[in-house]
């Protein structure tokens, strides 16, 4: 008798770790005296402690308001009909947070007259909130596809028309959209976009608008925009511009698209083409246990691993199992925060885990790891936790691979969620149902006479029909049998079954083995593998549409056989080809490449194909129409593909090539106004110039004069002779340094060399060379350089140029009040030379300020516009910046930055 009461008092625990697991609570409800029996985990979940008495009014008190009519209705029909109950309501807690409940419950008679339900309660709040975000994800990817849908159909995605004579803008409804600003019905301001335009990003968005304008050439940029809430987008943007007769631009005519949602879809596409690669497999999976975990923290947690947890994540199990650090370092980096706050919460609050997370093995691999735990605990006391850790990227393999090891048979059953089973399916007698098996079904068969028809009674009634149709000719004929069902569990839960059954035919008629397989995860995953294959359809019919915005086409074919595996679309537009006329041979393609290019072609992709390797080669095409095009083809080579087959892309680079030959005419341009803009510096130095070559000239002639007179000595002084024959040569070089400094700062058509320079040395020579210049109009030249300024990687005539523009424009500004000018030279935080030209002038007006590095605009009357444009795009072309600002008192200072030496080699 004692035996019999711990066996069913564990049997009690049993069902109340099973309740707290399911977070499912059971009740009583005593109709005729509206009384309610609660099971421990009850109390949990409606929020009561033990010592509460429990009544249908204690729970009404916390239904949700808005259920509370729905449930008296239930209550009133339930006590009147005695009809079963399912439904669900929300709970109100005292603390304001709300639960979602799920009650099912079975009428029944106590006695004669005496009615009363027995039911269970289940928490479906997480699973609830979950779905609402699913709701929530569902929508916001319906409204996304929408306004795709509607991009694709406009082609361009909102336009504009920027006057450029008002600086005023007329947006599309879609495009103030994207930038996020009302829907605008006439021209606003120019500057509300520009502000929207990310900081980083605004003075390339001015220069590309500015150079399109002065140019005429076609706007094609991207650039991202900040909304009001922060949000960064990215933006693609088209634009031309229109002039009238006399050749003025007056407006400019474009489109913007948001493309940031097109650039998340292609990650998208991208992980879930890898998530379909790496597909269902059967599971591996091993138990862990931890001692520590939940009690005291450290970095080892007294953890143990069985062996096919060494093997999920590739570890030696020789080396016993590893600490934290270890173990979070083979947790893919995405996933480490995640898995961490959830070790968090197992070790703070006690309770049970089940979180799927990515590990990378020694090997570099990549796999998908489910880890379930449970605390354990004995006596009421907390002990540890124990669980399971699933390799669930290869969860088929490990079905077929216990399958064939019977000797694992029931190790695996609990780890593959796999039941075996033995019966006559004639007489219905059941020989073996393993404990998988009656979870699968959600039954403890031990309780019952007949297994056989409790788990038939499960089976849904539209799948039924099907299943008996199918094991009836199975029997008949003495055949094996593998079939897929639907059962509803006692708790409610629907779950997608496998049976596998096997017919010896020696044994009786009817009498089968096999095994039942819960397939519901796999059922999901092929929803979503349906969902992802619509979404891939979809995908490639936007990469369609990209390729024809970008004039990017792809192909794949082999060049030795000339076998073209695809071509898109746009590949064959870009060649001239009509795509709708069915396949283009390779023969056609190569016959539009130009003769005078062809044989260049032929040689690069021989050398490719020879050495199996990549190429990158440019050409010229002519197209049905006559047209000359500029393409550039890519291909790729795998080593696993046969000889010649390759892969690529072909891009029309024709706009890009008019573009290059434009830049460079104008780079020929500035470097003739650079030269030209030296050479009328030469007026202004004539004065300084002949004072600086006269003093040599004049000390060289006393020192020779003293030569003269020493060497007539009796005897001659040739000490003293000797002493001036050096000065005459001392003051010789330096007429010669000043005369050569002169050539190299005039000479042209002799390309910049950078080398090491010394910026204090080339001040030195400036300062010397402009000091007559200054002293002329009663300016003082004061330097302040910093002792440990470093070298600079650069041309010493460029940096003579930029302190000789900003030296002059510092004499120009104090010509008629005299003043100081202060050359400063610093490192800076960021590691770069800092050099400022300060004056005590006229100073610079806000209004000028802004524009006085603009071409052709200057403050002066023979001014040619060039000197500070010239300066700032030397500075720029090393990777520096200028800027002017006023003083506090008066005058302005200009300032550049130019990288040490170190930094501009690299």
């Amino acid at each position: 008798m004692g035996g019999g009461q711990q066996e069913l008092q564990r049997r009690w625990q049993y069902l109340a770790e099973a309740q707290r697991l399911s977070h499912s609570g059971i009740f009583a409800w005593h109709v005729g005296s509206n009384t309610l029996e609660w099971s421990d985990e009850t109390y949990r979940i409606l929020g009561f402690t033990r010592d509460t008495h429990p009544s249908v009014d204690l729970v009404f008190d916390r239904v949700h308001p808005e259920d509370r009519e729905r449930f008296l209705d239930l209550r009133d029909r339930a006590a009147r009909d005695g009809m079963d109950l399912d439904f669900e309501h929300r709970l109100l807690m005292p603390d304001g947070d709300i639960r979602y409940l799920h009650v099912v419950a079975h009428a029944g008679n106590h006695g004669p007259g005496i009615r009363e339900y027995i039911g269970i309660v289940s928490d479906i709040t997480d699973r609830n909130r979950a779905e609402d975000e699913r709701q929530a994800l569902a929508s916001a990817l319906q409204q996304s596809n929408a306004r795709l849908e509607e991009a694709q159909r406009l082609a361009h995605i909102g336009h504009y028309e920027w006057n450029l004579i008002e600086n005023r803008v007329t947006y599309s409804d879609e495009l103030c959209r994207i930038y996020a600003i009302p829907p605008q019905k006439g021209p606003f301001d120019a500057a509300l976009i520009f502000e929207r335009i990310h900081p980083d990003d605004r003075e390339r968005v001015a220069s590309e608008a500015a150079e399109t304008v002065r140019n005429g050439t076609h706007a094609k940029a991207e650039h991202r925009i900040v909304l009001p809430d922060g949000e960064v987008r990215y933006i693609l943007g088209l634009g031309t511009v229109k002039r009238d007769a006399s050749g003025q631009a007056y407006e400019m005519f474009g489109t913007g698209q948001d493309i940031t949602e097109r650039k998340l879809a292609e990650q998208a596409l991208w992980r879930s083409q890898f998530y379909l690669s790496e597909g269902e497999r059967l599971a591996h999976m091993g138990s862990w246990a931890s001692s520590d975990l939940g009690i005291r923290w450290s970095d080892e947690l007294d953890i143990y691993w069985s062996d096919e947890v060494y093997k999920i994540f590739g570890f030696d199990s020789t080396k016993g199992a590893p600490n934290l650090q270890q173990f979070f370092a083979a947790i893919h980096p995405q996933d480490r925060d995640r898995l961490a706050e959830a070790m968090k919460q197992l070790h703070e609050q006690h309770c049970g885990c089940d979180i799927t997370s990515r590990i990378i093995r020694p090997n570099g691999e990549i796999r998908y790891v489910r880890c379930v735990g449970v605390p354990v605990v004995e006596d009421g006391v907390f002990k540890g936790y124990h669980g399971t850790t699933i390799d669930v990227t290869e969860h088929e393999l490990l079905t077929l691979e216990l399958r064939r090891e019977q000797t694992y048979l029931a190790e695996a059953q609990r780890l593959a969620h796999a039941g075996s089973w033995a019966s006559n399916l004639v007489t219905r007698q059941v020989f073996h149902s393993s404990e998988e098996n009656n979870r699968l079904y959600g039954f403890d068969v031990s309780q019952y006479t007949n297994p056989f028809d409790l788990h038939y009674s499960t089976i849904l009634t539209k799948d039924e029909p099907a299943l008996r149709a199918k094991l009836e000719h199975a029997i008949r004929v003495g055949e094996d049998f593998d079939l897929e069902y639907r059962i509803r569990r006692a708790d409610g839960a629907i779950r997608f079954l496998r049976g596998i059954g096997h017919h010896n035919p020696g044994q009786d008629l009817g009498d089968y083995f096999g095994i039942t397989i819960d397939i519901t995860d796999r059922k999901l995953v092929e929803q979503e593998r349906e969902a992802l294959a619509n979404a891939l359809q979809q995908s490639n019919a936007y990469l369609a549409e990209a390729q024809r915005l970008t004039h990017v086409g792809s192909w794949a074919c082999n060049l030795v056989t000339q076998q073209i595996f695809h071509s898109s679309e746009e590949n064959a537009r870009m060649y001239g080809f009509d795509p709708s006329q069915g396949s283009i041979p390779f023969e056609s393609f190569y016959g539009t490449i130009l003769p005078e290019d062809e044989q260049a072609v032929r040689a690069k992709l021989e050398g490719a194909i020879s050495a199996g390797e990549d190429y990158d080669v440019e050409f010229r095409i002519r197209r049905t129409d006559g047209a000359i095009r500029r393409l550039r083809g890519i291909g790729h080579h795998s080593p696993s593909q046969q000889a010649g087959e390759y892969f690529g892309i072909t891009m029309d680079i024709t706009d890009q090539k008019r573009a290059e030959e434009e830049r460079e005419r104008l780079r020929q341009l500035e470097a003739e106004v650079a030269h030209t803009n030296r050479v009328n510096m030469m007026g202004e130095l004539a004065a300084a110039l002949a004072h600086e070559i006269k003093q040599p000239i004049a000390a060289s002639i006393t020192s020779a004069n003293a030569l003269l007179r020493w060497l007539t000595h009796e005897p001659p002084d040739l000490d003293r002779a000797r002493a001036a024959a050096a000065r005459i040569e001392q003051d010789a070089n330096r007429a010669a340094d000043v005369i050569s400094s002169l050539q190299s700062f005039y000479r042209t058509g002799i390309p910049t060399k950078r080398q090491s320079v010394d910026l204090k040395e080339i001040i030195g020579e400036m300062t010397i060379l402009l000091r007559a210049e200054a002293e002329r109009y009663a300016i003082a030249i004061h330097q302040e350089i910093d002792v440990c300024l470093p070298k600079l990687f650069a041309s010493r005539v460029q940096l003579q140029q930029i302190l000789m523009n900003l030296m002059l424009n510092a004499i120009e500004a104090m010509k008629d009040t005299g003043g100081e000018m202060t050359i400063k030279a610093k490192i800076d935080s960021n590691g770069l030379v800092v050099t400022s030209v300060s004056d005590t002038g006229v100073g610079v007006t806000a209004e000028n300020i802004e524009r006085i590095f603009d071409p052709f605009h200057t403050t002066k009357p023979q001014g040619t516009g060039m000197g500070l444009t010239i300066t700032r795009s030397i500075v720029e072309s090393y990777g520096g910046r200028v800027w002017a600002n006023p003083n506090q008192g008066p005058g302005a200072t200009f300032h550049f930055t130019l990288p040490g030496e170190t930094e501009a080699q690299i």
